[in-house]
């Protein structure tokens, strides 16, 4: 989408400046496969999309750090300065570029000038795409082209979870900051979040789209599930242990995952685990379907991963369930599954792409039967990581 022109005028508008900015993208992301593998020691499979942030910058000749955000334009400029970068509760938003500029003056000592910034985001709101790593990325390329740091792409993304983690307080894995800083466009990310070891894979989209169906139900992964979750599958695994020298559930192959369950005492535990050592081997399965570009064979991957996540984790809830099984009935679909976290949020589904409008009213018919409400659908291409833009 090319809303440039009239980005660069209300960057000169709202600033009050004849000066034309620099612009910059970083896109939102979708995990194809790999949903509760991250902190399981296992692999996720995201791919960066089309929707993201743009950010526009100047520099200015003093200290002053000014922040405008089209989408939350009732907040009006929020201001801060390069000596104080500290966490603020009333700047909301701008908290985000201002915990990457902290830790990037930390790194770097180079900013010698304050900057003007204008945000403007078109990835769809709650949807579960990661937003806010996009606006963590898009001010880290930013503020590295302009201050002429010169960082390396990977310390930048974790410069973006860090910020997440320490500054803003939120305990997330690095997924979401690798996708939207490393994504290459037409290639998804095999990465395994323990090591950042990674490889790209070409996902052929030609004659296929990939559908984004929102719920529309507030997410509730309520951090004690989640949490819940987390402590099931370390339970197992410290019940595995007891024979098997192994630091994660991500280490095992199903195989040896089926030779040694009956270790774990808990039936509950047992489907917990299975869920995390199956779907870790699904996104080492998808790499080898994707290099020969076998879209069907990853599509039913897909819908493994759903009825694992359906049956043995116990995450999707009647909406995703709703979503994803409607979408299994219509022709020309070759896979679907929930992604993120799961209790809402949003479904994926691999489509032919000349069925892409039938499919979608289908699955929009059955689903508001079922639910009561409609869902909301987006179309994603996948796109490249966060760059300045020409």
């Amino acid at each position: 989408m090319n809303h440039f022109p009239n980005l660069t005028t209300e960057f000169q508008k709202i600033f009050q400046t004849a000066e034309t900015p620099r612009r910059f993208f970083a896109p939102g992301r979708i995990n194809l496969i790999g949903e509760h593998t991250d902190y399981n020691g296992g692999n996720v499979f995201p791919a960066a999309i089309s929707y993201g942030t743009y950010a526009l910058a100047a520099k200015r000749q003093d200290n002053l750090l000014r922040f405008y955000s089209i989408n939350l334009n009732e907040s009006g400029i929020i201001t801060s300065s390069l000596e104080d970068l500290n966490y603020r509760e009333e700047d909301g938003w701008a908290n985000y570029p201002k915990g990457m500029l902290l830790y990037l003056q930390q790194y770097a000592n180079k900013m010698d000038a304050g900057l003007d910034i204008l945000f403007y985001g078109d990835i769809p709101n709650g949807a579960g795409l990661s937003s806010s790593a996009s606006i963590e990325l898009v001010t880290g390329v930013l503020a590295d082209q302009m201050y002429e740091i010169g960082m390396d792409r990977i310390p930048l993304v974790q410069i973006g979870q860090r910020v997440e983690n320490e500054y803003i307080g939120v305990n997330s894995g690095i997924m979401d900051q690798f996708a939207v800083g490393m994504g290459k466009q037409g290639h998804a990310i095999l990465l395994d979040c323990q090591s950042l070891d990674y490889k790209h894979a070409p996902v052929d989209l030609t004659e296929h789209i990939i559908l984004i169906a929102n719920t529309n139900k507030q997410r509730t992964l309520s951090s004690s599930k989640y949490n819940e979750r987390r402590s099931q599958c370390e339970a197992a695994l410290q019940n595995l242990q007891q024979e098997l020298s192994i630091q994660s559930l991500g280490e095992l192959t199903p195989e040896a995952f089926e030779q040694h369950r009956s270790l774990i005492s808990d039936p509950i535990h047992i489907k917990r685990a299975r869920h995390a050592v199956y779907e870790n081997n699904r996104t080492l399965e998808a790499l080898k379907q994707l290099q020969k570009h076998d879209l069907t064979a990853f599509g039913e991957l897909m819908n493994e991963s759903h009825r694992s996540l359906r049956d043995d984790y116990e995450v999707t809830g009647k909406e995703l369930d709703a979503l994803v099984e409607a979408a299994w009935s219509q022709q020309g679909v070759l896979g679907a599954r929930m992604t993120g976290a799961g209790f809402g949020g949003c479904a994926i589904a691999l489509v032919e792409k000349d069925k892409a409008e039938a499919i979608q009213a289908g699955i929009q018919q059955r689903y508001e039967e079922e639910i009561g409400y409609k869902a909301t659908f987006y179309t994603a291409t996948i796109g490249d990581g966060a760059k300045e833009l020409a």
